[in-house]
């Protein structure tokens, strides 16, 4: 693979590209070439035999719109047309996680920003970590509820009505009856009374159901929760 400086003109985006850049980044990264062009020399474009880029699509991209006419490219011409779909998902892959503690002590956020970083609030990133919060305890504190209370089948059966009715074949009936089971609503104010109460044996099958969630940490790893948001908001079980 060999280093050469060829003109903007020659190079052709990759139509297959699967990475985008935002506006806002996008300036970032035209301000960054127009500001430090030795970057390019370092990290130049890379393009197979036919100059399609193969790696740098939005730096080419930054490149004509700051305006210069010619820039560093490695032509990667000895990669089959596999590797050559390999190299284009590998090269945007990011490895690896920032150590956000050394950045807050050492670099200038400000200047972190500017060079396209985004930068989390780096007093609080803390808090995002399940050890932080606190399982809820279920003690017992009104009167057992009976199961029928736990649970309500109104749309279930409705639609498994409508599912018994129709002419339908066995494979499409059987799917829409387990998709019917979506709209079972659970009582879960009712749901944590009633694990209050149980035996062990019990409790432990409701955990492993997520009816009830005693190990945050847990609970994510069975996937029965996703980080979208603050998970404290799963104790509040009695509102």
């Amino acid at each position: 693979m060999e280093i050469k400086t060829v003109k903007l003109s020659e190079i052709k985006s990759n139509p297959n590209n699967p990475r985008i850049i935002k506006d806002d980044k996008f300036g970032k990264l035209v301000k960054s070439i127009q500001e430090f062009p030795k970057m390019l020399e370092i990290r130049p474009i890379v393009v197979n035999a036919d100059m399609i880029v193969l790696g740098g699509n939005m730096r080419l991209k930054a490149c004509k719109e700051a305006g210069l006419k010619e820039v560093p490219v490695i032509f990667a011409d000895d990669l089959t047309e596999d590797e050559q779909k390999q190299f284009i998902i590998k090269d945007n892959v990011g490895f690896g996680e920032w150590d956000w503690d050394m950045i807050a002590n050492e670099w200038d956020e400000v200047q972190l920003e500017e060079w396209g970083l985004d930068i989390p609030d780096l007093n609080n990133i803390d808090d995002t970590y399940t050890s932080k919060v606190e399982s809820p305890i279920y003690e017992p504190k009104e009167e057992k509820p009976n199961e029928g209370e736990l649970y309500n089948l109104g749309k279930y059966k409705e639609l498994m009505d409508k599912i018994a009715l129709a002419d339908l074949s066995d494979e499409k009936r059987i799917f829409l009856q387990m998709a019917a089971t979506r709209h079972i609503e659970f009582n879960y104010a009712k749901i944590a009374e009633f694990y209050s109460h149980e035996d062990e044996e019990m409790q432990q099958i409701m955990e492993d159901s997520a009816l009830v969630i005693i190990d945050y940490n847990k609970a994510i790893e069975l996937g029965f929760v996703q980080l979208f948001g603050d998970l404290q908001n799963l104790s509040e079980i009695d509102e």
